[in-house]
């Protein structure tokens, strides 16, 4: 059990970091803006753009913790699901070109050195550079969105347990509205998330 939960981590792992590069490449090309009906009617909020990150982390990090905890090789299951999802978001991200949701294009023609030092520093993989990476903030990561479908993912693989299901389904609401009130992705990043999510998950239960 200890080596296919070592084997789902370090599947996920390269399945992010894959999906990160990706993400990069596509910083650097050029892109179109989206004119989204729901996000012109939504107020741009500041402090919930400050605070988002920090959301998804309450969010997401006790409920996975309790999910390994409850049951390892459900999480083990999760933790593969969630690489695929991950690969997915990549490729969606590399094959779509949707420009920034708000402010300008300041990634565009990225040079592939610049991609390396943010992909180590993004990655946390210091030691690779002298510098140990620039920390890059992502404009266009947006076809589908990470933190509806990861959240969404967690919820599902949680179902089960009625208070972890109460907990997360909650989260994932407040996450999911964070995200426009944050202005953070078009309308269709979060529907396309819950869509590729649903499907990828499906999947993988019918092998279970």
């Amino acid at each position: 059990m200890l080596t296919r939960l070592g084997g789902s981590l370090v599947f996920r792992s390269g399945c992010y970091a894959l999906m990160l590069w990706l993400a990069l490449w596509a910083e650097s090309r050029p892109s179109t803006k989206l004119n989204d009906v729901l996000l012109n009617a939504v107020p741009f909020v500041e402090w919930v753009d400050r605070y988002n990150y920090w959301l998804w982390v309450v969010a997401y990090i006790p409920v996975a913790l309790a999910l390994g905890w409850k049951h390892l090789e459900r999480f083990t299951q999760y933790m593969v699901t969630s690489g695929w999802v991950a690969l997915a978001r990549g490729v969606c991200i590399a094959v779509t070109a949707l420009g920034p949701v708000r402010g300008d294009d300041v990634h565009l023609g990225l040079s592939l050195t610049e991609r390396w030092n943010a992909f180590v520093g993004l990655m946390g993989l210091g030691f690779f550079n002298p510098d140990g990476g620039a920390r890059v903030y992502l404009t266009k990561d947006l076809f589908f969105s990470g933190h509806t479908a990861t959240t969404f993912l967690l919820l599902l693989y949680v179902w089960r347990w009625p208070a972890l299901r109460m907990w997360m389904l909650v989260a994932h609401v407040l996450v999911v509205a964070s995200l426009f009130f944050a202005h953070l992705h078009y309308t269709v990043d979060v529907l396309g998330a819950y869509v590729v999510t649903g499907i990828i998950y499906r999947w993988r239960e019918r092998k279970f």
